[in-house]
């Protein structure tokens, strides 16, 4: 299970969680009813379109290259459904996540800035997951223990994939 989502976490593409517009819509939400909602959403909707467009063009970039976000804010909490159907609680630390199964465990993704690096540290047992590397690739930790030095690019993530799920990679249209 903590495997799955520190896979999820790395396998991720660019994509980025859109922290700006993400903001703005939670604002606007936050508004008194439905009607004011819909009324301040008309007047300021150019807004949504330049922090979406800040989002995709700098901020997800950043947050993808980096590792965290500009716009997020440590001890940030948000509630995620997770693939099994349960919801986990995500809370934005200084140096990453930190994230707390329906059962009350936590798992600790921890983002190292020295040497740039992601670990996942559960019950007191700290896991490298990837290291970022000087020549442009990653040192992935694959499940069985063994290193992996992976390109980031299309052919270095179709071949992780295969590596993680033993060869065997199902595409759907």
């Amino acid at each position: 299970m903590a495997f799955a989502m520190a896979a999820g976490l790395m396998m991720s593409s660019c994509v980025g969680s859109f922290s700006l517009f993400n903001k703005l819509l939670s604002w606007n939400k936050g508004l008194s009813n439905k009607f004011v909602n819909e009324l301040v959403f008309l007047v300021i909707s150019p807004a949504y379109f330049v922090a979406s467009t800040a989002d995709v063009l700098v901020l997800n970039t950043i947050e993808f290259w980096s590792g965290s976000n500009p716009i997020a804010k440590a001890g940030n909490v948000e509630k995620v459904w997770g693939q099994d159907g349960r919801q986990y609680l995500v809370k934005t630390t200084k140096s990453g996540y930190e994230v707390t199964k329906p059962t009350g465990e936590t798992i600790i993704f921890e983002h190292n800035e020295k040497e740039d690096s992601w670990s996942m540290i559960e019950n007191g047992e700290v896991k490298e997951i990837f290291r970022f590397t000087e020549n442009g690739t990653a040192l992935v930790t694959l499940p069985n223990g063994e290193k992996m030095d992976v390109s980031l690019d299309e052919a270095g993530i179709y071949n992780l994939r295969m590596a993680v799920n033993d060869n065997v990679y199902f595409a759907a249209r």
